[in-house]
Parts: C-alpha cells; sequence; structure tokens
C-alpha cells in the first residue's frame, strides 16, 4: 500500500477547493491530460472525471469515480483504466498549524495492476506520489498567494492613506 505525506503552505480549505475543481485534476495528477466532467457533480459521491493518460505513442482513456466524500478533509476516489485494473485513491487533508498536512494512500483493487502487484510497483507509486504531492502544493500555494496578494494590497493602501 503506497502511503506518502507532504506539509503544503495553504490553509486545508484551499487545498480542498483545488481537489474539488474537477477541471483542475490534470493539473496536479501526474500523467494525465486535460481532464472533464463525465457524470454527476464533483466531487460528490459516484461523480466521475474523464481524461486521457499518455503513454508514448498510446492513450488511454481512463476515469475516476468519487465513492466517498467527507467534504473539505477526505476524498476517496476509484481510478478506472481499462485493462490495467482499477485503484483505490485516497487523499486525506489534516490542519497542520497554518498550513495542510495531506496524506495519499493508493492501492490496486482488480485487474492486471493488482496481479502484478509488488515491492518493484509500490517503488514506482511512491515517485509518481512525490512528483504528484508537488505539483498539488504547486497548484495550492500559488492559489493562496494569489489570495493573499489582493489583501496586502488592500492593507499597503489603507495605511498610507492617512495624512497629517
Amino acid at each position: 500500500m503506497a502511503v506518502r505525506h507532504r506539509v503544503i503552505k495553504a490553509d486545508p480549505a484551499v487545498v480542498w477547493e483545488v481537489l474539488a475543481d474537477g477541471n483542475r485534476y490534470a493539473e496536479w495528477v501526474v500523467g494525465t491530460g486535460d481532464s472533464r466532467p463525465r457524470s454527476g457533480r464533483w466531487p460528490q459521491k459516484d461523480a466521475s472525471l474523464a481524461y486521457e493518460i499518455r503513454l508514448g505513442p498510446v492513450r488511454l482513456n481512463n476515469q475516476t469515480v468519487v465513492r466517498h466524500c467527507r467534504e473539505g478533509s477526505l476524498l476517496e476516489l476509484e481510478i478506472i483504466a481499462g485493462l490495467l485494473g482499477t485503484a483505490r485513491f485516497s487523499i486525506e487533508l489534516r490542519e497542520w498549524g497554518e498550513d495542510c498536512l495531506v496524506l495519499v494512500d493508493e492501492h490496486p483493487l482488480r485487474g492486471a495492476g493488482a496481479a502484478v502487484h509488488n515491492v518493484g510497483v509500490e517503488a514506482l507509486i511512491q515517485l509518481r506520489h512525490r512528483s504528484m504531492l508537488a505539483r498539488l502544493a504547486r497548484c495550492c500555494e500559488e492559489t493562496a498567494a494569489r489570495r493573499r496578494e489582493p489583501a496586502a494590497r488592500e492593507a499597503s493602501g489603507a495605511e498610507g492613506t492617512g495624512r497629517a
């Protein structure tokens, strides 16, 4: 079972906002092309996204389905990858001071992925998670910074208006 974590320098609400935007899925999930809603309302239970995985010249059409959602703190997904099978992917958010501790857990459920799962595959998943969490952190930290900019401009403008 591939479990990994990362502290993201953003409020958990910002991290959840990124996760809850199905159109941003491809920004932080390694290997996916454009993501688009397939059914339901992301990230509600049974909602799904469609996207393409590119492996050299091969293009695979995959989908991800929400199996469980606790708004603001937990998103459990089933990744459906055709002949490769399916996998469970869980993302948990925890407050960590002013930041957000993100824990991801992935393991195969059915199909070829489950049949060939071994220590080598675990190592590859760990590398993928490291990259994915770095991408998620970048998305969330940039979103948080954009939110702070107008507030900082407002504060600096307000301070300079009191002349004697």
